[in-house]
């Protein structure tokens, strides 16, 4: 699987698992919610173990700025809330640096 599409599917599945957890705790939604949230929460770790990477640390790190961005494709798309010019900018540094160690020559 190529490295973006399993950041991508994990980005997804781990905003999902823990915005379970945030309905049930924050928004009142009920506690059969912790079920998928639980199951798209293993999805996510699972996705990222086929990363190819020779460095655990290293994918996660990289995965970070994949998870910035996409939480705030969630924020607008599932919360309603469109991310301002600072929410746009931090997470293009954030997209970069994962970029950065992405492709960076080994």
């Amino acid at each position: 699987m190529p490295t973006m599409a399993a950041y991508l599917g994990a980005a997804v599945f781990e905003i999902a698992g823990c915005f379970a957890f945030w309905g049930w705790m924050r928004l009142g939604k009920p506690v059969w919610w912790l079920l998928p949230g639980l199951a798209c929460l293993a999805l996510f770790a699972w996705l990222l173990t086929l990363v190819e990477s020779d460095a655990a640390g290293r994918a996660f790190a990289a995965y970070g700025g994949v998870y910035i961005a996409a939480s705030l494709a969630w924020l607008w798309a599932v919360e309603g809330f469109r991310p301002d010019r600072w929410d746009i900018a931090g997470g293009l540094v954030c997209l970069a640096g994962a970029a950065i160690i992405i492709a960076a020559p080994r």
